[in-house]
């Protein structure tokens, strides 16, 4: 099963683009983990063609947020719909088993015992100064840290998060997870 883990940065807040849609925003970089080849990649927007056949490929795609976040600003670039293809949202599942949302420098602390390396809101000063280096860093460390949740969740049924000072264990139905899900795209590649 070819699992790909992703997050995007943007180089701009909805207070730039006065709407709350995802999609007014612009893309700065993907990055993904690619379970075929056990590797970390980013993309820039001008590098989007060698990004769809990867992400086309995937039986399965991962991240936090990205059901609602990620995936609508991608599909604002691809000639297709990416919504075709399975989608594990990790803070979806969570707030489906907790009743809320909570951010993944929160859940990787409590679960992990891991902090983000920053946040997105830094990550577009970053990308404004011209600092694409250390926007992609950001980026494939929130990648490298939604692939040890998910495994996480995927070898224990849960996560952990922290409400006031107490930590809590979540339960997660992960049953389905990585059941294959027959998709049809608009490829990108020509036949």
């Amino acid at each position: 099963m070819r699992k790909i883990v992703f997050d995007i940065e943007t180089t701009n807040f909805f207070t730039d683009t006065g709407s709350n849609d995802p999609a007014s925003l612009s893309l700065a970089c993907v990055c993904v983990h690619d379970s075929a080849t056990d590797a970390y990649s980013s993309f820039f927007e001008e590098d989007l063609p060698k990004l769809w056949p990867i992400l086309e490929g995937a039986d399965i795609l991962i991240g936090y947020n990205s059901d609602h976040f990620d995936i609508p600003i991608l599909n604002k670039y691809y000639p297709g719909d990416l919504r075709a293809i399975k989608s594990i949202d990790l803070m979806k599942e969570i707030q489906k088993a907790l009743g809320r949302r909570i951010g993944l420098g929160a859940i990787a602390s409590a679960t992990l015992g891991k902090k983000k390396s920053a946040d997105g809101g830094l990550a577009i000063q970053w990308w404004r100064q011209g600092e694409k280096k250390k926007v992609v860093d950001y980026c494939i460390d929130d990648v490298r840290i939604t692939k040890e949740l998910y495994d996480h969740a995927l070898r224990h049924g849960k996560v952990k998060y922290v409400d006031g000072k107490m930590p809590h264990e979540l339960l997660l139905n992960t049953s389905d997870w990585e059941m294959k899900k027959e998709h049809v795209l608009t490829h990108t590649l020509p036949f």
